[in-house]
């Protein structure tokens, strides 16, 4: 068996006086497709953040590739690429769709103008957005937005190999959308997998029953601090852990409390 991609051991975070993360291992393998799930506010987007390295845990240790990372935020230095889509875009609303999805390479390349703009070109005709990079975030309709933080998460910078993303973190990317919306960038999240120049393997937060069963193979349950639960797409509905139970049927009765 190859050795993970990424392997979080012992992971605890704690904000405050609220223990988010507590003791959590995972482990992400090459051309997997792993979904986190759980109620709000049980710490999946904290995890993809300390996958990032955008935020250092508190106890555990975080393999890439084997390596242990000491590195965090800024002076993050893995041996491979982890790109990321947030929530909600966040495209900078300033900034041409050309100027957000190339941002890296202008920032912190010396590639040539032009030479980005071809880059940029090729991402956003795999996400289906040929032909508007002149145009502003304000001019796009929210499903544009996410495929265009899509082109952005997956833009390779031919300087530097190592920051190539192998691994895309997908946090709640059919928010917001409405059902047919969600179903064009479920069917984009699988398409960039198999791609030539896409991202094979991902990790996907989401709440969204259909995003959960159309993007992800394998899927562990978050609730507590804690994976309460760990399985394939196929064992959810005869699972009989009564906390992935409650959380499909959408029942306020159970063992998740519910807040009022």
């Amino acid at each position: 068996m190859s050795e993970p991609s990424i392997e979080l051991k012992g992971i605890s975070k704690t904000f405050g006086s609220n223990k988010i993360l507590d003791g959590v291992d995972l482990t992400i393998n090459l051309h997997e497709a792993l979904g986190i799930i759980g109620p709000s506010g049980t710490g999946k987007s904290t995890i993809l953040r300390i996958i990032a390295g955008l935020l250092e845990p508190d106890a555990g240790e975080v393999y890439i590739q084997g390596q242990l990372r000491e590195r965090w935020v800024d002076d993050l230095a893995d041996p491979m690429g982890i790109g990321m889509v947030f929530q909600n875009a966040a495209l900078f609303d300033s900034l041409t769709v050309n100027e957000n999805v190339g941002f890296l390479l202008y920032q912190h390349s010396k590639l040539r103008r032009n030479k980005i703009k071809e880059l940029v070109n090729e991402k956003l005709e795999m996400v289906g957005l040929p032909g508007i990079g002149d145009r502003y975030p304000a001019e796009l309709s929210g499903g544009m937005r996410k495929r265009v933080s899509f082109a952005r998460a997956i833009m390779s910078n031919p300087e530097d190999p190592r920051a190539n993303p192998e691994v895309l973190l997908y946090d709640e990317p059919t928010a917001g959308l409405d059902p047919i919306a969600s179903t064009v960038i479920e069917d984009l999240i699988r398409q960039l997998q198999a791609a030539k120049g896409g991202c094979s393997t991902y990790v996907m937060v989401t709440h969204q029953d259909s995003t959960i069963r159309r993007t992800c193979d394998r899927v562990i349950f978050l609730y507590q601090g804690k994976v309460q639960w760990e399985g394939s797409i196929d064992g959810i509905d005869n699972c009989d852990n009564p906390l992935v139970r409650q959380f499909f049927s959408g029942s306020v009765k159970g063992p998740i409390q519910v807040i009022a």
